[in-house]
């Protein structure tokens, strides 16, 4: 039997905050965090290439707690680098435990056994899940409703364009909720808005929303934030506070319009 792959002090690999919160809303972070399992030491890669976008989403866990406190919302983040395995990927595609990421050769991620990929995602991937599925079935048992915030964060510049867009909002099949955070979020006339910019959702791009949300017929919406915007503590709170906004007006319109539809 192989050693695990997490040392006993090394923080598991699943987060949670304010689990108690009894708002509408969960808040789901997959690439928050940066850290890489001692036992894979740095991947072969310098330090300077996990700090960026390649190693995890900028700036997304601050905003995310933010609003975690703002909503009374429970908050579930990755502590583990999308380098190791991608938290938002269907496990065995490439993109999963990539080999190049963006144009970046990922030197402990080549070659690697289907044991050794196995345990990745036996040890990060699958408890990071399961415990969304957990909270999920709780909050089901006590009626607690559940409209679910996928939080990501984009380079301003990719491949060497720049991306206009300040925050995109994301979305696939059932998209009520989405579309009316676009539509709350395109009224402020504040912020240059991506209707699935820079990115959409796909059963091969993603894994948090078509699995949790999707398949469960929950409302949801999948959010990017531009980096430049909120790496420092400043525009976290900034965001934070204008997006705790947009939230709650959108579940409360949505909200409104089942109501009148059931009535």
């Amino acid at each position: 039997m192989s050693a695990p792959l997490l040392f006993s002090d090394e923080p598991a690999p699943v987060m949670m905050e304010n689990q108690s919160g009894i708002s509408p809303f969960l808040i789901l972070c997959d690439h928050g965090g940066k850290r890489i399992p001692r036992q894979l030491g740095d991947l072969g890669l310098p330090q300077h290439e996990i700090d960026r976008h390649i190693g995890w989403d900028l700036g997304v866990l601050a905003v995310s707690r933010h609003l975690s406190r703002l909503l009374n919302a429970p908050l579930v983040h990755q502590i583990y680098s999308r380098l190791v395995i991608d938290c938002n990927r269907q496990p065995g595609i490439p993109s999963s435990i990539p080999e190049v990421s963006e144009a970046t050769s990922i030197p402990g991620n080549i070659g690697l056994t289907q044991q050794e990929r196995d345990q990745r995602r036996d040890e990060i991937f699958t408890p990071y899940h399961d415990a969304i599925r957990a909270i999920l079935t709780e909050r089901k048992k006590h009626g607690i409703p559940t409209c679910i915030l996928a939080m990501h964060s984009f380079t301003p510049v990719y491949h060497g364009e720049s991306r206009p867009w300040e925050i995109g909002v994301l979305y696939q099949h059932q998209a009520e909720y989405a579309l009316t955070v676009l539509e709350q979020l395109k009224q402020t006339r504040r912020w240059c808005v991506g209707d699935n910019q820079p990115y959409s959702v796909s059963d091969v791009t993603d894994y948090a929303v078509p699995q949790h949300a999707i398949k469960n017929e929950l409302p949801y919406v999948e959010i990017e934030i531009r980096q430049d915007l909120i790496t420092e503590p400043e525009g976290q709170r900034t965001w934070a506070e204008d997006l705790a906004q947009i939230f709650t007006d959108s579940w409360d319109i949505l909200t409104s319009q089942q109501y009148k539809k059931e009535a």
